[in-house]
């Protein structure tokens, strides 16, 4: 079973990064349209939309896949919202993009799981943080008390 690493947690949420987006439609009843929000307008991210529509949220622009971010673009954090049972080939096309985009870790939201999906992108050398949310994880740590979890 995999156990989320409050350190790793705190130096997500404390280091302004670019996240990708999985799932963020611009439909505002949704729960990624509201985190996403969050992310940016409360802690200072930059998001990307990933999305098979590739809409513009919040003033960022969208892509379809994560294959389809610009090379050159680096992205920190990719944040899944999508259901458990699809979010394995979601964490496969991750990994396949880790070098090309420099991704670091992975975040399965609130309710989605997949423990052998998230034992790939640890092989993989990604950080993984699942089923839960960062609005959630956002008022149990420490603010400013970020050691550099990731990087060393």
């Amino acid at each position: 079973m995999h156990h989320n690493d409050p350190a790793v947690i705190r130096d997500l949420l404390h280091t302004p990064a670019t996240w990708a987006v999985v799932g963020l439609g611009d439909n505002p009843s949704r729960t990624a349209y509201s985190v996403s929000l969050w992310l940016a307008r409360e802690i200072g991210m930059n998001v990307i939309p990933i999305h098979p529509s590739a809409p513009t949220v919040h003033g960022f622009q969208g892509h379809a896949r994560l294959a389809d971010i610009p090379d050159g673009t680096t992205v920190h954090v990719v944040n899944f919202y999508v259901n458990s049972s699809r979010v394995g080939a979601c964490v496969d096309e991750a990994i396949a993009q880790k070098e090309r985009l420099g991704i670091g870790a992975l975040w399965l939201q609130l309710g989605v799981v997949d423990e052998d999906a998230a034992a790939r992108a640890v092989e993989a050398g990604l950080a993984v943080v699942m089923d839960t949310c960062p609005k959630i994880e956002w008022p149990r740590i420490e603010p400013g008390d970020s050691a550099g979890a990731l990087s060393g």
